[in-house]
């Protein structure tokens, strides 16, 4: 899934580092009207990838709320799904468009080879697909249950907030721990968005309390899980000016923190999951995952071969694509096959 952090501290790359290999732009006419649209999707927000993570994250957030209010087993309003779907896919959209906006300048700089710098796209018609996100996200709102527009604004709010570098873009290029964590709180924000879908639209905050809470500790975990692996690479694949976790702490600490993140998420999801009945199987699925996490992290140190840090960020998806699943839908269908 893709994650909002940026600002980290300008990392120099040794000398003794290899050059990273040069990205060329093929020749040729570039596509026009809605092909370009296409081009950049595939390069920079891949529609089917982010949205089958997407798709676990809301629904398992819905589902979860559902069987908090009702007991388990119960299936929520397919309304409720399909909103917290789509506002989710809009969110996460917003935050790479926030980002185009926030690094462009370092883009043109170091990554011209990026759809924006090279003219693909342009930042005007990227913030007015932003603005018509916001209005898709209020339109829904309003259709589904009135009272989401203030989770909404919160969530909205804080997006703008972070756009704006909390208004202290100086001082936070030298906390890259500080940065991790202020652009991860966005990610329980908008997992509370998808839980109000089906809690708040039901007008039932009753036995949720305890069970969102440690949902949303869950999520803020699993989304410094994903930004960390995404940004773990082996000197060969370091560009400059390109921040990465790697180059700013060693590959070796840099492995151990998303290892680390990978723990906290697992105790979290535990807990999340023993509301529901199901911490055992959750813990045994996750357990299973962080096995195959420490094998790929001692592989890719031991032997940092090029493109070998991808794995990391595939793992990433797939424990994201357990902890949702296993906390929101694993509960229903273990439920139906006892019956």
């Amino acid at each position: 899934m893709t994650t909002p952090a940026r600002s980290f501290p300008a990392i120099r790359l040794q000398h003794d580092r290899p050059a990273p290999p040069m990205v060329i732009i093929p020749p040729g006419p570039r596509p026009r009207g809605w092909r370009r649209w296409v081009v950049y999707q595939r390069e920079r927000f891949p529609v089917f990838a982010h949205g089958a993570l997407i798709a676990a994250f809301s629904t398992g957030a819905v589902c979860y709320s559902a069987q908090l209010r009702e007991g388990l087993g119960r299936l929520p309003d397919p309304r409720s799904v399909a909103v917290a779907f789509v506002s989710c896919f809009l969110f996460f959209l917003q935050l790479r468009i926030a980002d185009e906006f926030k690094d462009f300048e370092d883009d043109a700089r170091h990554r011209p080879y990026r759809p924006v710098p090279r003219g693909l796209v342009r930042l005007r018609e990227l913030g007015i697909l932003g603005g018509l996100a916001v209005a898709v996200q209020v339109g829904l709102a309003l259709w589904l249950a009135p009272p989401l527009l203030l989770p909404l604004a919160l969530v909205l709010g804080y997006m703008a907030l972070m756009s704006a570098e909390f208004f202290a873009r100086d001082w936070l290029r030298g906390r890259a721990i500080t940065v991790l964590w202020t652009h991860m709180l966005v990610i329980p924000l908008i997992d509370l968005y998808a839980t109000a879908c089906d809690w708040l639209a039901a007008g039932d905050r009753k036995g949720v309390g305890a069970g969102i809470a440690w949902f949303l500790v869950t999520s803020f975990c699993n989304g410094i899980v994903v930004e960390i692996g995404r940004k773990i690479r082996v000197p060969l694949d370091e560009e400059p000016g390109v921040d990465t976790y790697s180059a700013l702490w060693g590959r070796t600490t840099a492995v151990v923190a998303w290892l680390g993140a990978m723990a906290a998420t697992a105790g979290a999801a535990a807990l999340t999951a023993r509301e529901v009945g199901t911490m055992v199987p959750v813990t045994a699925l996750l357990g299973a995952i962080m096995l195959v996490a420490v094998a790929a992290g001692v592989w890719l140190i031991r032997r940092p071969r090029q493109g070998r840090g991808q794995r990391l960020e595939l793992i990433s998806g797939v424990w994201t694509l357990a902890v949702y699943l296993g906390i929101g839908l694993l509960p229903i269908a273990l439920h139906r096959l006892a019956q």
